[in-house]
């Protein structure tokens, strides 16, 4: 962890976090089949003759609306930006998302979050405001308590989402998920399945509710449990968001990975 550079964080999504599972279009959608009506039986009474009956015409029903193609994977940009303020508002847009090779980074990210290095040059949100904080100094150096605040206004944005319509959005985009995947160097390999693997992942984070010691051998802060240091960049990220954001993100997850399945 470097303390002087400002950190970030993607649960779906993470994703997968939450915002790669966010960031499908509206577009993509069709509309259902009205349902024909049933032909109405028409029964005469006696003793007249039984008339003969025919049923009514059918009715017609306009046909589904043709889903728009998607555009090229290097012009999406503006399309994915578009549903995603059209779904958040633009202030939180603005606020979270870089808006350059949006499916790319977010491909790229939850590759990433098991592993133990993260790109941070193709990270699809904003650094998280404000400066990490620590207390104590040398042997009683810790993570501080109000370093979890800085995650609060995303950790809402996450409560606040529908895992239902997020997963919807984001299958209108899968295609463009998997030719990024595959770009990667993952021919004849699922994003889908990567995403639920990674999801996996990070609902096994340790829940760490005790104080988290630091150490700080050179600029870079460490964990002072070799445990929690060893475990990967995702899992790392959450438990620096603490106990109570951690919970919230884990929540979301959950409800995105019964959706997915």
């Amino acid at each position: 962890m470097n303390g002087k550079d400002k950190d970030w964080f993607l649960p779906v999504s993470i994703g997968a976090g939450v915002l790669l599972v966010v960031a499908g279009l509206g577009y993509y959608w069709m509309r259902d089949d009205a349902p024909a009506l049933e032909p109405t039986e028409v029964v005469t009474p006696p003793p007249a003759p039984v008339a003969t009956t025919t049923a009514p015409p059918p009715v017609e029903t306009a046909p589904p609306e043709p889903a728009l193609p998607l555009p090229p994977l290097d012009e999406s940009d503006s399309d994915v930006v578009g549903g995603l303020t059209e779904l958040f508002g633009q202030d939180a847009v603005k606020r979270f998302l870089v808006p350059e090779r949006v499916v790319r980074n977010i491909v790229v990210t939850i590759d990433n979050l098991p592993r133990s290095q993260m790109a941070l040059n193709q990270r699809p949100v904003q650094p998280t405001p404000g400066e990490f904080v620590t207390s104590g100094a040398d042997d009683t150096l810790v993570l501080a308590p109000d370093n979890y605040a800085r995650y609060q206004p995303f950790v809402a944005l996450v409560r606040g989402t529908d895992a239902k319509t997020l997963v919807s959005l984001y299958r209108g985009l899968q295609p463009l998920f998997q030719q990024s995947y595959e770009e990667l160097g993952n021919p004849n390999k699922s994003f889908n399945d990567r995403l639920v693997e990674v999801i996996e992942h990070l609902l096994a984070t340790p829940n760490v509710r005790d104080e988290i010691k630091l150490v700080q051998p050179s600029v870079l802060y460490r964990y002072g449990d070799e445990r929690l240091e060893s475990l990967s960049s995702g899992q790392k990220l959450l438990i620096r968001m603490g106990p109570e954001n951690a919970a919230a993100i884990k929540a979301k997850l959950r409800e995105l990975q019964a959706e997915i399945a």
